[in-house]
């Protein structure tokens, strides 16, 4: 069972995300590390621990980031996610102060130990910052999982860029960069696989009646996200990115894709841009695993299985 650091800014996917995986046993979950990105990472650490209390996984430390982006101004996505981050369903905070370490300070003294997989669902922040402060505990980190980027697919924070790179190019670029260095691929888990995952009211009401506690807690955080995507995408329902991060990760059969050289492009009008060399045309070598294609299907048939405990057949 390999061991997983979830780094992620909390948010209703990522809340969906990590239901799945405190429900999936091929994870042994370290900790959680939380950025801002949705939400401020505070706001986003006080939320995961909502998750931790609705799964029964309370006994997971949840460590809070880096609250800015390592240049330029934060905007968070809280005209997405709601004035809490969770659909404006003002979930009661659990109780109780949280460790005194930062995230960097636990992603140190965990890889320090061990290898440890990192699954980052929000912007890459806490990882730059840790690449750059010990560029040699990079090597212990036998897979990166990144919920961010694009390919071909548009942007959902501007023509060209998805959010999670858009929020801090800088810190994805570090990451791509250095990365390659210790000789290793970003799996990067984009929207050209995410936006095939619609979440719709008829699976939310499905969910209910499979399991009426945890049905109604995604049904209180995805009906603001529901509203949302209606309003600015004609969408009925809410695409949910990063829980086929986590289902990919678990299972990389999930979704196939392609090693290419990726570059995050830090400034201008395609500020946070994810370009990727399909056609070699820079000859650099692979820095990045693109994901291309998912089956949606058996996606949403994993998730449910899991969250839910049932077979919603």
């Amino acid at each position: 069972m390999p061991k997983v650091i979830i780094d992620c800014d909390p948010g209703i996917d990522d809340a969906l995300a990590l239901l799945l995986a405190l429900a999936s046993p091929e994870l042994d979950i370290a900790g959680i590390t939380t950025v801002s990105g949705n939400v401020p990472a505070d706001m986003g650490a006080r939320n995961a621990r909502k998750v931790l209390r609705q799964a029964e996984r309370e006994e997971i430390p949840v460590y809070i980031g880096e609250m800015v982006p390592l240049a330029g101004k934060y905007v968070d996505a809280m005209d997405t996610h709601g004035s809490d981050g969770l659909g404006e369903s003002f979930l009661p905070d659990v109780p109780g102060s949280f460790p005194d370490k930062s995230a960097v300070e636990f992603l140190e003294e965990a890889l320090d130990k061990e290898e440890i997989t990192v699954l980052a669902l929000g912007p890459m922040t806490n990882l730059a910052r840790l690449f750059q402060k010990r560029p040699d505990l990079i090597r212990r980190i036998p897979r990166l999982v990144s919920m961010g980027g694009s390919f071909k697919s548009h942007g959902n924070c501007s023509p060209v860029a998805e959010y999670n790179y858009w929020c801090d190019p800088e810190a994805a670029k570090i990451c791509y960069e250095m990365y390659a260095e210790a000789g290793k691929k970003i799996e990067m888990v984009g929207l050209d696989v995410t936006r095939k995952i619609v979440l719709t009211p008829n699976l939310v009401s499905y969910m209910e009646r499979l399991d009426n506690d945890t049905g109604t807690f995604i049904r209180k955080i995805t009906d603001f996200y529901m509203d949302f995507h209606w309003e600015q995408e004609g969408i009925i329902g809410c695409v949910i990115n990063d829980p086929l991060a986590v289902a990919y990760l678990i299972d990389p059969s999930m979704c196939t894709g392609f090693d290419s050289f990726t570059a995050v492009e830090t400034e201008g009008i395609c500020r946070g841009q994810s370009v990727t060399d399909s056609m070699n045309f820079w000859r650099k070598d692979a820095n990045s695993h693109v994901l291309t294609e998912t089956d949606a299907d058996r996606f949403m048939d994993f998730f449910m299985t899991r969250v839910l405990k049932k077979n919603p057949h």
